[in-house]
């Protein structure tokens, strides 16, 4: 698991950003003015998305169009899942617990 990723995202206007991202790729004008951010602040904020590569900027004549890219998301969610099973274990007892102090209950009504 890449700590870039994990720590680019931790900053709320990141967070933000990348949710913004997710609808469709946005220029960094339209990024700074949803956030209501100045441009050099969006910018910055979209350096260090790119530098942990979570988004590429293309170049279309004079303005800078930002996109997801999708292979650091995958990661995340292979990280994600491979704690998944513990939870899902962890349901299941408590499941069965549950079923059991049903069970239970409903015998000492009888």
């Amino acid at each position: 698991m890449n700590t870039n990723v994990m720590s680019a995202l931790a900053e709320p206007h990141r967070m933000q950003i990348v949710e913004l991202l997710r609808k469709n790729p946005l220029t960094v004008g339209e990024i700074a003015e949803s956030l209501q951010l100045r441009q050099p602040q969006a910018s910055k904020h979209l350096r260090v998305l790119s530098e942990a590569g979570l988004i590429e900027v293309q170049a279309v004549a004079n303005k800078r169009i930002c996109k997801l890219r999708p292979d650091p998301f995958k990661e995340i969610d292979d990280w994600l899942n491979s704690y998944r099973h513990i939870w899902e274990e962890r349901y299941d007892r408590l499941d069965d617990y549950l079923q059991k102090l049903q069970s239970n209950e409903n015998n000492n009504k009888s």
